[in-house]
């Protein structure tokens, strides 16, 4: 059971953060996992994590950018001297 709840809320998650992206709607995830309470609280739980999962990547990914960028930029002022 475990394996399907897990698979399931993947994809729910995924799709979520998909139409999340298409209309800006950035609380939907929320909406989504109260629709899911009322049918199960461990899809809801599963799903609440794999949203927050890859929403945290996205943060750390953006941050990762932000410094290689700035890095890169760093090392070109510091060649160009």
């Amino acid at each position: 059971m475990a394996g399907t709840i897990e698979t399931l809320a993947s994809k729910l998650a995924e799709d979520t953060v998909k139409v999340m992206d298409q209309t800006g709607e950035d609380r939907l995830y929320v909406e989504v996992g109260n629709a899911l309470a009322a049918a199960s609280q461990s899809l809801e739980e599963a799903y609440l994590t794999e949203v927050r999962v890859r929403l945290a990547e996205r943060v750390g990914r953006k941050f990762l950018i932000k410094k290689a960028t700035e890095f890169k930029a760093a090392k070109e002022t510091k060649q160009s001297q």
